[in-house]
């Protein structure tokens, strides 16, 4: 399954305290100070990674924390600095902090810097002057910052196939696409959003089959609103309907009212109509419907058999524009 969303807390390092510490040679009586500064706490990024998909280690693991510092050392060594913990997160992630959208990763090796490692502390060696030759003071470290993120995943496509469940989304992604989604012949079989990449001839698009939308999807009911958020950032729509369907207009209808009431940004977006199943009755009659349904929609329609093939080439060749 895909995990899309995830709350954590990130802890960075904290500064190594300087030490306490005073020469000590045969030949030097009276050696002065030299503590030496801590080192610095790791830092905290999270970085855009082409090979995560999900947010699922996210999920499982809550706590991150980065090495603290290394402490002083006598000589005037200063202590080793702790190396930074980078986090890698899907392309699509978006992270808000309280009620602040601080970062969109929507770009390969897009790193942030999200919680700054502590200080090191000063050795005693910054504390001797002429009246405290001997200064048995150091400072402590800092504390690194410490924050809880919430990770959103957003798929990022460029074509986003919507429909009502079993409008046969997922059978024409396996038919563009090297993606294999799962297929059965029941409402709900895709529970998770797939993306495949489709080709057609010289140009390569991402496509994201968005698991079925039904009525009241954007209030919360079905599977809807837990992945409406996945059509926001695709550039055009594939909106499928059976061709079997006794009122395709009004099906139609059902997942644009959806939309709408998810993002106005939505209901404007580049839309393809699509009727699939072409494969179950004559050319002419399926011809006939397509005729009627673009009139009433006062747009164009393809008509595809996604099973079949017929009608893919045409729509691919519309995608490619």
């Amino acid at each position: 399954m895909i995990t899309d969303e995830a709350r954590i807390y990130v802890k960075a390092g904290k500064g190594g305290d300087g030490a306490i510490s005073f020469r000590r040679e045969k030949y030097v009586l009276k050696g002065g100070p030299d503590g030496g500064d801590g080192g610095k706490g790791g830092d905290v990024y999270l970085i855009c990674s082409g090979n995560t998909h999900t947010l699922t280690d996210y999920a499982r693991k809550k706590d991150w924390a980065a090495e603290d510092g290394e402490r002083g050392r006598p000589k005037k060594q200063t202590g080793k600095n702790a190396e930074d913990l980078e986090l890698p997160v899907p392309p699509g992630t978006v992270v808000t902090v309280g009620e602040d959208i601080i970062h969109d990763f929507q770009k390969e090796n897009d790193k942030l810097l999200i919680a700054h490692g502590g200080r090191g502390g000063w050795g005693n060696t910054h504390f001797a002057d002429a009246v405290h030759q001997t200064p048995y003071i150091a400072k402590r470290g800092t504390p690194g910052e410490e924050k809880e993120l919430y990770l959103e995943l957003k798929l990022i496509a460029d074509v986003g196939l919507i429909g009502l469940p079993n409008a046969g989304k997922s059978t024409l992604l396996s038919r563009i696409s090297n993606a294999r989604p799962k297929i059965a012949a029941y409402p709900f079989t895709t529970l998770e959003p797939n993306l495949g990449v489709a080709h057609y001839h010289e140009k390569e698009f991402v496509v994201a089959d968005i698991p079925g939308l039904i009525s009241g999807a954007s209030k919360g009911k079905g599977l809807g609103v837990k992945f409406l958020k996945h059509v926001e950032r695709t550039k055009t729509l594939v909106h499928i309907v059976d061709i079997n369907s006794s009122d395709i207009v009004s099906d139609y209808e059902t997942i644009r009212e959806e939309l709408k009431a998810w993002s106005k940004d939505l209901s404007s977006k580049n839309e393809i109509v699509v009727l699939n199943k072409a494969d179950t009755m004559p050319k002419k009659e399926s011809q006939k419907i397509a005729k009627k349904i673009s009139k009433e929609l006062q747009k164009p329609v393809i008509v595809i058999s996604a099973v079949s093939g017929s009608g893919v080439e045409e729509l691919l060749k519309e995608l490619a524009k």
